[in-house]
């Protein structure tokens, strides 16, 4: 879900700087700085999107700024005629359907209700058109984030792949990824996703434990979701993710365990481990405030830990701080969301940023496709991204990968901070980069908050 920054996240998921600025005093002689763990989601696979991070871009600090919408296609237009930049990458495409809403998420979705899927399937495919008369593509991944994209039915959901291979070129395509949950893909779908194109597939299931499924309002239980993996490995997909939360309430040290192991049983090419985010205007952080449920930060980093150990041990790169991948398995679209790198997003609620310009999709399904299918403008804000904000980005997003920070992002009034860290055992220090040490993976959002000085 556009890194939905799920992150898938994502989706495209895409994350706001969301550590506790608190946790990070300077006393004269030692770091304090315990209270932040992985706050950050990155597409679920999926940044991820409306925002992946939610889901597929990361919020930056300052306010947007507003311009008409109508603006946008012309200002990319000239800064294309102004520059050689090259053509738009990575495409994410937000389907908001989801048949239970999850009281966690926070992520632009509702049930299908009313909604007419065949003038959705041709909304999408006119937003997509609309936008290829200004925006070159040379596309490298696609990513359908959501929502959950396979609750389109087969018949709508082949109908909206033949249109993307009917008008774009995928000959560079190295990787087509699709988040599904489980009850929504059968043999059929599967097979018909993979004849489409479709090589990455990410499958929701949270949880192997029945009490802690509850706990979150999904809709399947453990049975359901063997069997849809079972559909989606037998439909030949060159790589298969399982998403997985922790820090759920009441999940205990044991249940985190066991469903670690479960999965790893299930021998996946990759694994999303996402710490949950209570989120405003979800009934999870209306519970918290209310003091039904709590937070504890020590609890999350023991339950980061375990993932840690025990899936590094099974042989999977801990690549990302939510996300773990056997050899050559890593998530390409998610990693151009930690790369800065442009993309298009199509969608009710959807983010695109292009030459430094940010823009969003009107989040109501209905109106988004009135508005695309009568040739309105479905863009609900806007903003231009300076150098600077960019940079500040990145802090947010490179930190969290094991390549790291480039050390020529540090400003000169950020050296002292930068020793400081490194004293307490947070980075490491390469002539070329700074990393997150083993203490420092849990407290990423805090680190990066104390590096930009905020």
């Amino acid at each position: 879900t556009q890194l939905k920054t799920d992150p898938e996240e994502m989706g495209p998921p895409a994350p706001a700087l969301r550590g506790n600025r608190s946790a990070i005093k300077i006393p004269t002689r030692r770091l304090e700085a315990r209270r932040s763990l992985v706050r950050l989601r990155a597409p679920r696979s999926a940044p991820s999107a409306t925002d992946p991070f939610a889901r597929n871009h990361p919020v930056t600090p300052s306010p947007p700024n507003p311009v008409n919408p109508k603006e946008i296609l012309f200002i990319l237009s000239k800064t294309r005629q102004q520059s050689s930049l090259s053509p738009t990458r990575h495409l994410y495409i937000h389907i908001p359907f989801c048949h239970r809403i999850c009281p966690y998420c926070s992520f632009y979705k509702h049930t299908p209700g009313a909604t007419d899927m065949t003038r959705f399937v041709d909304a999408l495919l006119a937003e997509l058109d609309t936008a290829r008369k200004t925006i070159p593509l040379d596309l490298t991944t696609i990513y359908f984030g959501g929502g959950t994209p396979t609750a389109l039915s087969e018949t709508h959901l082949d109908r909206l792949l033949a249109g993307l291979q009917d008008r774009l070129d995928l000959s560079h395509l190295t990787e087509f990824g699709m988040e599904t949950n489980p009850r929504t893909v059968t043999p059929s779908k599967a097979a018909m996703m993979r004849r489409r194109g479709v090589s990455r597939v990410s499958l929701g299931i949270q949880s192997w434990d029945p009490a802690t499924l509850k706990t979150l309002g999904r809709d399947h239980a453990p049975a359901d979701a063997e069997e849809t993996w079972r559909a989606l490995q037998s439909a030949g997909f060159e790589s298969l993710n399982i998403d997985l939360m922790f820090s759920i309430p009441g999940q205990s040290m044991e249940t985190w365990r066991a469903t670690l192991e479960h999965t790893l049983s299930l021998n996946p090419d990759h694994i999303s481990a996402y710490n949950l985010n209570y989120e405003e205007d979800t009934d999870f952080f209306r519970r918290l405030q209310s003091g039904e449920f709590r937070e504890d930060n020590d609890r999350d980093a023991e339950q980061f830990y375990l993932a840690l150990d025990l899936l590094e041990s099974a042989g999977f790169e801990h690549y990302e701080i939510s996300n773990y991948a056997k050899p050559g398995n890593r998530s390409h679209h998610n990693e151009s969301y930690w790369l800065g790198e442009d993309y298009l997003g199509i969608g009710p609620g959807a983010f695109s940023t292009i030459d430094s310009q940010r823009w969003r999709n009107v989040e109501d399904t209905t109106a988004w496709i009135e508005r695309t299918l009568s040739g309105q403008s479905t863009t609900e804000s806007h903003e231009s991204l300076t150098p600077e904000q960019r940079r500040i980005e990145r802090f947010g997003l490179e930190l969290r990968t094991r390549t790291g920070l480039p050390r020529e992002l540090i400003h000169a009034e950020q050296l002292k901070m930068l020793d400081i860290l490194a004293a307490e055992g947070l980075l490491e220090l390469s002539p070329t980069h700074l990393r997150l040490t083993r203490a420092g993976k849990p407290l990423v959002d805090s680190v990066a908050i104390a590096l930009m000085g905020e």
